[in-house]
């Protein structure tokens, strides 16, 4: 499954998002954490996993959705296996209504239950019998009835408009983590595997999709309106991955080189839309085949657009369904992100095709080998189909930082989480099983080699395919294919949380460079406060200004201080550590190879994803109260030459934490002056226009900069966006769509009633979902307090798909001071509605870190805490104390840093600096 929407795409940054504040290194702040009941997680709740004594050997299913009243009625025929007699059958169940339930032994007559007992807490249904169900194989027979809901979850309506202007619903289904107990009564865990025989009865003027491909379609006998459409068995797949569409959509296709039917389902007249999907797709497959040397398992796979969808996608085994904000792409109106976005999604979704679905996590525990595999392995995909995204640069961006920026809190977890009771399950698709899963990943293909590791995942994939593994069966896998001690390495990376500081010092002995390594925890905080400090085993590049771009030396750090000696350094030659940024740690220098390093930013010897990491690793050393914030501006200034696209979008998300932190102050003024000297240089030399020979990464990195310097009130840049959005609207000169993020963002930051009034119709008027997106997403810009409180009006109104109106509460709550406040009263005055539409999915804890994340005073923790206490939300308590934690950071940060960073912006307008 892919997290969210494009917010999660490198190119969109923001801040706020993902980005925990941090603070001192006095443990005064780990006590306010205590004293707020904020370093512990909450006690677990009382769970267990289903009994085994009857499971399933297939599922004949056959539902019949009403499109009008939004129920189905299903029939469930499955074959099972009663392994110990019993007389209850107990299965997962939620929002059903059981009609009559049966079991008939092989060659035995029926017996009829005679009680159904639901635990809707633990959503269980128990089928009591009158007699002991004997060992032996048999049929389970249950008749049921069920809502189509609005909830974005299990078998659910979505609301979509036909081209002639009438509003229609599609059923539609998203089941992981344990929604299809929502669609029919199951055995809904990971590893009690079965196949499927499923047929829909549906209006036969609508299309009717599932895993497999149709076999058979015939009128239904009681209604001459109704089809009954059959589809082949499919293999042995856990319940998660079953879907089913009822809608009306076009669709393009194609086939793969390999013989694979690939199609993508639009919205009717759109089909066009489709096409650069289906590209992507059709490369894709044959990709991942040739990558793990097994081929795809399904004569088909259908990629659908669902109007109302809260991931980003899911990818159910054939029929992978997606928001149309990451399968549609307008070749006259999608931007350049868009695009990159789409193709991520798409090579993240067939990577579950094998990873996740062929082979399948034993239990939720090991949920980050499927989502930290596909994480990484999409960009290996799409660098594969379009080289010219530079797109493991944009990794690190992207995934990379974002997960050492969470995992740096005290209410972090280890990759590999012990889960139970369901709500606990949706709490894990974080950062961290996600993008550090993938960091973690990037590491050990690092440190193995491809080779090994393309033959170590196919040792797996053959050995449990159609079954379920644990982490420890990969790094077998992994260890036998390479030879080096691969679980002995990554347990310290996956049954831990957090990851290491490596901080280094260097000697000249001679014509050597001595090294001298430590490595240490590090903490959000500062440093760590804990008995015994936590210990990895760390592979460590260290390169040099003789050869930047390979390693001199490679060497698994694995005690708790280390020397290291290069030979043959001159004593003019700098060193660097974490080639790539391909380690999961922090580097300290000491000063004098810092100072020996910053020439390689402005000269630009040092690679681009160096040059990143060195500044990420010094903005997150300043956070942390470990170096003083002044010194990572100094340093941000020597960034005035660069041309890399990734490096200026993590500055651009780094001075927007900035920005956010120092609006609760009365100097904000000033960083926006900063903002505009650091951005001016790179805006003046990219100009408004693309020009000959440009790609994509020009592209991008255009409407990153014209974005912020037009936030920041660059006087020239809010004239000419002023000037092109007029003509944009008169329809004099249509904006091009890599433009109009930056365009819409500036005028309405700067903008009035009127501005607002004009966006507002813009979004009334598009027919694009990304086009509406855009749009939503820059609302929050908006300053004047009437014009905010509009804003989060619309937020709820029928004007914005639900899954869309967490990034306008959001984007309201990231624009301004105001608007935090507002965004925070809104949501507590309607959180009844709020909590109704998305409880239990992971939308609530987004809403609630987009909103509260901003905060730094440290009675704000105490508030939103209490708030949450009088208001539970059981699957975000983690996020809540995560908030809480960074509002306290926050804070610190403020206290310790705000004067200093306050004289050096006054010194710096009193003389600037020469460039």
């Amino acid at each position: 499954m892919a997290s969210f929407s494009m917010d999660c795409s490198p190119s969109f940054c923001v801040p706020g998002l993902w980005n925990p504040f941090i603070i001192f290194r006095s443990r005064s702040s780990r006590r306010r954490l205590h004293s707020l009941g904020l370093a512990a997680m909450p006690e677990k709740r009382p769970f267990e996993r289903l009994p085994a004594d009857v499971s399933p050997i297939n599922y004949s299913l056959c539902l019949k959705p009403d499109l009008l009243d939004f129920t189905f009625e299903g029939k469930l025929e499955a074959a099972a296996q009663v392994r110990q007699a019993t007389n209850q059958i107990v299965m997962n169940c939620a929002d059903i209504d059981i009609i009559t339930a049966s079991y008939a032994p092989e060659g035995d007559e029926e017996i009829h239950a005679t009680g159904f007992n639901y635990q809707n807490e633990d959503e269980k249904v128990t089928l009591s019998f009158p007699s002991t169900l004997q060992t032996g194989t048999g049929t389970l027979k249950i008749d049921f009835v069920g809502e189509l809901n609005d909830k974005m979850k299990g078998f659910y309506r979505s609301k979509y408009t036909t081209p002639s202007g009438e509003v229609r619903y599609a059923a539609v289904t998203q089941f992981e983590a344990t929604d299809a107990r929502r669609a029919f009564p199951c055995w809904d865990e990971p590893a009690i595997k079965a196949t499927f025989d499923i047929s829909l009865v549906v209006p036969k003027d609508r299309v009717a999709l599932s895993n497999m491909n149709v076999i058979d379609r015939k009128p239904y006998p009681d209604d001459e309106n109704l089809v009954e459409v059959k589809f082949a068995r499919t293999p042995v797949m856990s319940t998660y991955l079953v879907a089913f569409v009822v809608g009306e959509y076009d669709f393009v296709e194609t086939r793969s080189k390999d013989g694979v039917c690939v199609r993508v389902y639009t919205p009717v007249g759109k089909a066009e839309q489709g096409k650069f999907a289906l590209e992507v797709a059709a490369k894709t497959l044959p990709f991942y085949k040739d990558y793990f040397n097994v081929p795809y398992p399904l004569p088909k796979i259908d990629l659908i657009a669902i109007a109302d969808f809260a991931a980003g996608a899911m990818g159910n085994w054939g029929l992978v369904t997606y928001r149309e904000t990451a399968l549609l792409i307008d070749p006259k109106n999608s931007c350049s992100s868009s695009r990159q976005w789409v193709a991520l999604v798409v090579g993240h979704e067939l990577a579950h095709q094998w990873f996740g679905n062929l082979v399948t996590m034993e239990w939720w525990t090991h949920l980050w080998l499927n989502e930290g595999f596909a994480s990484w392995i999409e960009y290996l995909c799409v660098d594969h189909c379009f080289p010219e995204y530079d797109i493991w640069t944009q990794f690190v961006s992207a995934d990379y930082t974002r997960a050492q920026e969470l995992d740096a809190l005290d209410n972090s977890h280890p990759i590999e989480v012990s889960v139970g009771h369901p709500s606990e399950v949706d709490e894990i698709f974080d950062a961290i099983s996600y993008s550090k899963g993938a960091s973690v990943i990037r590491m050990l293909h690092d440190y193995i080699g491809d080779k090994d590791f393309k033959k170590g995942m196919n040792m797996y994939l053959t050995k449990f395919q159609q079954k379920n593994a644990a982490t420890e069966d990969l790094w077998e896998s992994l260890e036998n294919a390479s030879g080096k001690p691969i679980a002995a390495v990554m347990n310290t990376w996956t049954k831990q949380m957090g990851f290491p500081l490596i901080y280094v010092e260097a000697e000249q002995v001679e014509d050597d460079r001595l090294l001298r390594l430590s490595q240490k925890k590090f903490c959000a905080g500062g440093s760590y406060v804990g008995e015994d400090c936590p210990q990895w085993m760390v592979p460590i590049t260290i390169s040099t200004s003789e050869d930047p771009n390979q390693a001199k030396l490679k060497i698994l750090m694995d005690k708790l201080e280390m020397n290291v000696v290069l030979k043959n350094v001159k004593p003019d030659q700098w060193v660097k550590l974490n080639l790539g940024t391909v380690g999961f740690y922090r580097t300290q220098y000491s000063s004098a190879m810092l100072e020996s390093l910053l020439p390689g930013i402005r000269d630009l010897s040092l690679p681009p994803v160096d040059r990143l990491g060195l500044q990420n690793d010094l903005f997150s050393l300043a956070r942390a109260g470990i170096i003083s914030t002044v010194e990572v501006l100094k340093v941000m200034e020597a960034f005035v030459n660069e041309p890399n696209y990734t490096v200026w979008s993590d500055l651009s998300c780094n001075l927007g934490i900035l920005s956010t932190l120092l609006s609760h102050t009365d100097f904000y003024e000033e960083i926006q002056e900063f903002v505009k000297d650091v951005f001016s240089p790179i805006g003046e030399r990219l100009g408004w226009d693309p020009k000959p020979g440009e790609g994509h990464l020009d592209a991008l990195l255009r409407g990153l900069v014209l974005g912020k310097l037009g936030k920041a009130g660059h006087k020239a840049t809010l004239e000419e966006a002023r000037r092109r959005f007029k003509d944009h609207v008169e329809g004099k000169q249509i904006l091009s769509a890599d433009l109009r993020s930056p365009v819409y963002l500036t005028v309405l930051k700067h903008g009035d009633g009127t501005t607002l009034d004009i966006m507002l119709k813009l979004h009334k008027q598009a027919d694009m979902q990304e086009e509406k997106n855009r749009i939503e997403r820059v609302l929050g810009a908006t300053l004047l307090p009437d014009l905010i409180q509009k804003v989060l009006t619309f937020a709820l109104s029928e004007e914005v798909r639900p899954q869309d109106t967490v990034s306008v509460i959001g984007g309201v709550a990231g624009g301004s001071k105001h608007g935090r406040k507002a965004a925070w009263k809104f949501i507590k005055d309607n959180w009844e509605e709020l909590y109704n539409r998305y409880q239990g999915g992971f939308l609530i804890s987004r809403l609630i870190k987009l909103s509260v994340e901003g905060f730094a005073v440290d009675k704000m923790a105490g508030e939103v805490k209490a708030f949450f206490e009088s208001h539970p939300a059981p699957s975000a308590e983690r996020t809540i104390q995560q908030c809480c934690e960074n509002i306290l950071l926050n804070a610190a940060w403020l206290k310790r840093d705000a004067e200093s960073i306050h004289q050096y912006l006054l010194q710096r307008k009193a003389s600037p600096p020469t460039v």
